[in-house]
């Protein structure tokens, strides 16, 4: 049995900044350092971005920086992510210190949704 394809909808930085909430300087920003690919450009010059899977990419890139992850460390992540797998033990080792923080930063802000519970009681 085949899967179906899904079609690619292609929308230009404009639309794709007001779908995410990324601003479109942001997004030639992410595109220029390497945390989105280049997207392709139409006959008339103007990037067509895959909204789909940018969109994905870009919800990675702000729950990554809302626990903490420089950009840097999210561009390495996603290139883990892209090519499939952890292949060095440098990797495994930053995705595990990475976990690790995130587990941590759940456990606060359990204690803290907790404590603010109790407040409003």
């Amino acid at each position: 049995m085949r899967t179906p394809i899904t079609p690619v909808v292609d929308v230009r930085i404009g639309e794709l900044a007001r779908q995410s909430g990324v601003s479109s300087t942001t997004l030639r920003y992410y595109e220029k350092t390497g945390l989105l690919p280049s997207p392709r450009r139409a006959d008339s010059g103007y990037r067509a971005y895959d909204a789909g899977s940018v969109l994905a990419r870009l919800a990675f890139i702000r729950a990554s920086q809302a626990v903490g992850l420089s950009l840097a460390e999210i561009r390495e992540l996603m290139q883990i992510r892209d090519n499939g797998s952890a292949r060095c033990k440098h990797e495994l080792d930053l995705i595990k210190k990475r976990r690790a923080e995130v587990h941590t930063r759940i456990r606060e802000l359990r204690w803290l949704e907790h404590g603010l519970a109790q407040a409003a009681d």
